[in-house]
């Protein structure tokens, strides 16, 4: 989900809206920066339909998935280098840090509006956490889109940050037009060694006219 980064210099940062983002980040569970990878046992399960094999993960596109069948493996690994790069360690400067922030309270039950500059981007953040990510994108030979994603639901690991358990993704046209799909994720997680590694993911979405869900399982993690 990379996005541009647009000079807008008549913008003043707020140091209150940067202090609140980078205690979000910073709550915010993350592989640590010595982490090499793992394998696993994957199991893929469309509409009940199942397909087994080994997963490789190493970093965000180093990700390795054989499973028998063709489009299955596309979106596993997909689905799997998403995983992996939310979770790489980063610092908040090589993030959302680099662009400027503000900030407006305006009473929303997700929390207060932060507005990514440059970016195409606002969130919200409520509790050291964030709830809500808005964001417009523009692909070169594809129509552009937009989406939000709430948070619904985080765990609190050993190492006392925050990791999504239940989230949902709307998507819609950027001019405020039509909803064209809604994912649900539901995740769970394992503690191997020092790292919290994916153990489930279940996704619920409108694919060709029906509801699908879809479910990654992994068993037998080993840390490379």
């Amino acid at each position: 989900m990379d996005h541009q980064k647009q000079d807008q210099p008549t913008v003043a940062d707020d140091p209150k809206a940067r202090a609140l983002l980078r205690q979000a980040f910073e709550n915010t569970a993350r592989w640590q920066s010595d982490f090499k990878g793992f394998t696993a046992d994957l199991t893929v399960n469309v509409n009940g339909k199942e397909t087994r094999g080994p997963v490789m993960v190493k970093g965000p596109r180093e990700v390795s998935v054989q499973l028998g069948e063709a489009d299955v493996q596309k979106w596993a690994q997909e689905q799997i280098g998403m995983i992996a790069v939310h979770r790489g360690p980063r610092s908040f400067e090589q993030s959302d840090g680099q662009y400027t922030l503000t900030m407006e309270e305006d009473g929303h039950p997700f929390g207060t509006k932060l507005i990514i500059h440059g970016s195409n981007s606002f969130y919200r953040v409520k509790d050291q956490r964030i709830t809500q990510i808005n964001r417009k994108m523009a692909h070169p030979g594809m129509p552009p889109f937009a989406f939000t994603i709430n948070v619904e639901d985080s765990a609190v690991t050993q190492d006392r940050k925050n990791l999504t358990t239940k989230y949902t993704v709307y998507y819609y046209s950027p001019d405020g037009g039509k909803l064209t799909n809604v994912e649900s994720f539901t995740d769970t997680h394992v503690r191997v060694g020092a790292s919290d590694l994916p153990a489930t993911r279940r996704i619920i979405s409108y694919e060709h006219g029906q509801v699908t869900v879809k479910s990654l399982t992994f068993s037998n993690h080993k840390l490379i």
